[in-house]
C-alpha cells in the first residue's frame, strides 16, 4: 500500500522482519495499531533507532503496510528513515532488528547508535 504522504514507501522490511513484527503484534495480548518506528538523539554516534508497539496511530504518522504488517513511522523520523530496510536476524547469541539505511553516515563500535543525515525533501516524492 502506498504511504500517506509519499509517492513511494518510506521504508521496506525483509520477510524475516515482517514475520517478527507479526509475532510481536500477535503476542501483545491487546489490540495493536502497528509497530512505531523512529529515531531519537543519544548514544555515542548521535542517534539510535526506536521501536514500540503502538496502541493507536497518530494522524501525522507515515503508515507503511506491507507483508501483512503495519509500520507507523514517527513524522519527525521520516527523512532519517527514507529508503531504509528493516531486517531481523537470529544468531547463536542474540536476536535483533537491524536497519540498512542509506542515510547513515557512520555507526558506533557497539552497534547501538548511528549518525544519520536526513534525506533531502526532494526525495519525499521521488519515484522508487
Amino acid at each position: 500500500m502506498a504511504s500517506r504522504l509519499l509517492r513511494r514507501q518510506a521504508m521496506t522490511l525483509t520477510d524475516a522482519a515482517a514475520a517478527r513484527v507479526r509475532e510481536l503484534t500477535d503476542a501483545a495480548g491487546r489490540p495493536v495499531a502497528g509497530l512505531r518506528v523512529g529515531v531519537k538523539n543519544g548514544g555515542c554516534a548521535g542517534m539510535s533507532y526506536t521501536m514500540e508497539l503502538a496502541d493507536q496511530a497518530s494522524p501525522l504518522d507515515e503508515v507503511v503496510e506491507t507483508k501483512g504488517v503495519r509500520l507507523l513511522i514517527d513524522p519527525k523520523a521520516v527523512l532519517f528513515l527514507l529508503g531504509a530496510e528493516m531486517d531481523f536476524a537470529v544468531d547463536r547469541l542474540s536476536a535483533s532488528f537491524s536497519f540498512r539505511n542509506p542515510n547513515e553516515t557512520s555507526a558506533c563500535g557497539c552497534g547501538e547508535s548511528v549518525a544519520i543525515t536526513p534525506a533531502s525533501p526532494e526525495a519525499l516524492n521521488a519515484p522508487a
